[in-house]
């Protein structure tokens, strides 16, 4: 059963990465990130990644959106009444 995105999530994942330096939008951002660190990542199927190099990948994504969501509470928190 595959989960479906949703597009604010994918929207705010698209902001956070570009505004990070990173050139490729949405889902195609794990490739690049891939790249950067000298992880074998296909399109498709991916049978030999280790979960080890799939949490480095998704680590690196979730990190930034993490940072990027506390700056934005932090903003709020501050915020005039």
């Amino acid at each position: 059963m595959s989960k479906q995105k949703k597009p604010e999530m994918i929207a705010f994942k698209k902001e956070v990465m570009k505004k990070a330096g990173y050139r490729t939008d949405g889902e195609d951002v794990k490739y690049e990130i891939a790249q950067e660190l000298n992880i074998p990542l296909n399109k498709g199927r991916n049978r030999n990644l280790t979960s080890e190099n799939a949490g480095k990948i998704g680590g690196k994504i979730g990190s930034k959106m993490v940072k990027e969501l506390i700056q934005q509470a932090k903003l709020q928190l501050n915020k005039p009444k």
